[in-house]
């Protein structure tokens, strides 16, 4: 690990491996690099991993207020400069870092070689999400990151998941009680702004793969298909056994659809 300033601020980041095609991994909210560990220990071997911390989570810098998916996307193309990354990436990005990557496609579209969509989502918040992640925003500056740990994981793995890999489930929810609360806070703001981008999705003009968990309660299957559905020659990838965490819980299926959508 080490820190890499890109102006404004500093982002912890993992860089690992060397030659082939490099390969940018964003967490999820309210999470760390750390959940890509199964993934960054497989295709080290082969290809250049890069694992951030995004601004206001883990040990990168925090900034208070509001920091939109754009900033974020905006981070990561600033990171790959600091990193002499030229050659085009594979962005592959979970939830939060899902709604973060339709902005890098937007904002970078020519740094990218392909897309990898997880466990996210294409709509805007509903008026009432939007008030919920708001209200969620000032309540974790005052009692801190605690009970947001509390109200989210249940809903992020599979009843399977946590009663066949508890050890796992524990380490994500000690991530998500240090992360800082006011990181959770700008995020949080910054998801409740983000644009619709459904009607876009079809203009995606990038190799995209599209997964999901198959027990997922936060970004279903059903809703997920849609966009598959509506981008060109997407390629579909479901999960087994396997809620909003995908990649996490079912590391071994994820990996091998990850590795196969690299090479075609």
């Amino acid at each position: 690990m080490k820190m890499v300033s890109i102006g404004d601020i500093n982002l912890n980041v993992l860089d690992r491996g060397s030659g082939g095609i490099p390969i940018l991994f964003v967490h999820g909210f309210p999470l760390d690099h750390t959940m890509w560990r199964r993934q960054s220990d497989y295709f080290s071997d082969h290809e250049r991993v890069i694992v951030p911390d995004l601004r206001g989570f883990g040990k990168s810098g925090v900034t208070k207020g509001t920091v939109t998916m754009e900033q974020h996307a905006d981070d990561l193309a600033k990171l790959l400069d600091a990193l002499h990354v030229d050659e085009p990436i594979i962005y592959c990005g979970l939830s939060m870092g899902g709604y973060i990557g339709w902005q890098f496609w937007k904002q970078h579209r020519e740094r990218l070689r392909g897309l990898v969509q997880c466990d996210t989502r294409a709509l805007p918040d509903t008026k009432e999400a939007a008030a919920n992640r708001l209200q969620q925003a000032e309540r974790v500056v005052v009692e801190g990151s605690g009970f947001v740990a509390d109200a989210m994981l249940p809903r992020l793995f599979a009843a399977e998941t946590i009663a066949e890999q508890p050890e796992m489930v524990a380490a994500m929810e000690r991530i998500m009680r240090a992360t800082p609360s006011e990181g959770i806070a700008a995020a949080a703001r910054g998801m409740a702004m983000r644009e619709n981008f459904i009607e876009q999705i079809e203009q995606i003009d990038v190799p995209t793969l599209i997964v999901v968990g198959e027990h997922d309660a936060i970004a279903p299957p059903e809703e997920m298909q849609t966009i598959a559905d509506a981008i060109p020659e997407a390629v579909w990838l479901q999960v087994p056994g396997a809620g909003h965490m995908a990649p996490l819980e079912n590391p071994t299926v994820f990996n091998d659809g990850l590795a196969e959508f690299i090479t075609m």
